[in-house]
């Protein structure tokens, strides 16, 4: 019996590359949550994600997520990556 483990990454990116940044993450895979904050620490979009899903389920996010691009110089992206142990 597999058990999963989250573990959570940051990384601070301009609002040009955040779009960029998470079709990247994405690609790599099993990304439970993404959540973008701007440079105050407040969350700005908390988006859960289906194991499985992730192509389907982001495309139609990314839109909205380049909006809030628009809106902020700095960010941080966080994921939290599912691995099974």
């Amino acid at each position: 019996m597999s058990e999963e483990q989250v573990r959570r990454e940051e990384f601070k990116v301009s609002g040009e590359a955040l779009v960029d940044k998470i079709k990247e993450l994405a690609h790599e895979g099993n990304i439970r949550r993404i959540i973008i904050k701007d440079k105050s620490d407040r969350t700005l979009v908390d988006i859960p994600l289906t194991f499985g899903v992730i192509g389907a389920l982001l495309a139609p996010q990314l839109a909205a997520i380049g909006a809030v691009a628009a809106l902020v110089t700095n960010a941080t992206l966080v994921v939290e990556i599912v691995e099974e142990g």
